[in-house]
């Protein structure tokens, strides 16, 4: 009992320790795995809100059209987030349009939703690229202080103990930035197949609304309303 009380101050002092002995790049590297958490982090969170249930959405919209209700179904589309609503609320601002305007507004929105969803991928895969980088330069920098030991110790040859700072600093720089370069190449292609999930659900949304809009909306009968004149 003792002795893991006497023991617990180095335990807790170990990661300061080993950050201060990887050197400046060690560092650098920290800062990029922050922002890697903090960028995945909120991506995750955006793209699950931008899925829905997405045949059950459009199940909904549809059962509301069966009635003619255009307005509330364009309401509904509002009020859901996401892009698969935007793509089906186009649709629908253009239900008594021809098929070729129909079909491009459907493409326009589905267009205008796909930035959105690709956002920030690029700085997780440039950081899963440069960690790498950032470590050699690392080891290049712990290297470069071996032999500048070797160089101004003062005798002809250096101990192990007087060598190990440079050797370790390597080690620390290029076992940090492997670490970091495949936690960031994985979130990279966790991310994009969250992304070609969601651009699935619009594909299918959009072809279904379409065909929907086409054949069944277009035929049936019109409301006491619409056929008084009334809007």
């Amino acid at each position: 009992m003792f002795l893991a009380a006497a023991t617990l101050p180095q335990t807790t002092s170990a990661t300061p320790s080993l950050l201060s002995s990887g050197g400046p790049m060690l560092w650098v590297l920290l800062l990029m795995g922050s922002a890697i958490v903090v960028l995945v982090a909120e991506r995750v969170f955006y793209l699950h809100r931008a899925r829905i249930r997405v045949r059950e959405f459009v199940a909904g919209v549809k059962n509301i059209l069966a009635k003619r209700r255009l307005a509330e179904a364009l309401g509904v589309c509002e009020e859901t987030p996401g892009p698969v609503a935007a793509v089906v609320k186009a649709a629908l601002r253009h239900a008594e349009d021809d098929e070729a305007q129909l079909r491009h507004a459907v493409q326009e929105a589905a267009i205008l939703g796909l930035p959105a969803l690709e956002q920030r991928l690029g700085a997780v895969a440039t950081i899963a690229q440069l960690a790498p980088l950032v470590g050699l330069l690392g080891t290049v920098l712990g290297m470069a202080a071996t032999f500048n030991d070797f160089a101004t110790g003062g005798v002809e040859y250096q101990t192990a103990t007087a060598l190990a700072h440079g050797m370790w600093q390597a080690l620390l720089s290029t076992a940090g930035s492997l670490a970091l370069a495949m936690l960031a190449r994985v979130a990279q292609h966790f991310l994009a197949s969250r992304v070609r999930a969601v651009v699935d659900d619009i594909e299918w949304a959009a072809n279904d609304i379409m065909g929907y809009l086409l054949t069944e909306y277009r035929a049936l009968p019109p409301t006491v309303e619409q056929k008084e004149g009334r809007p």
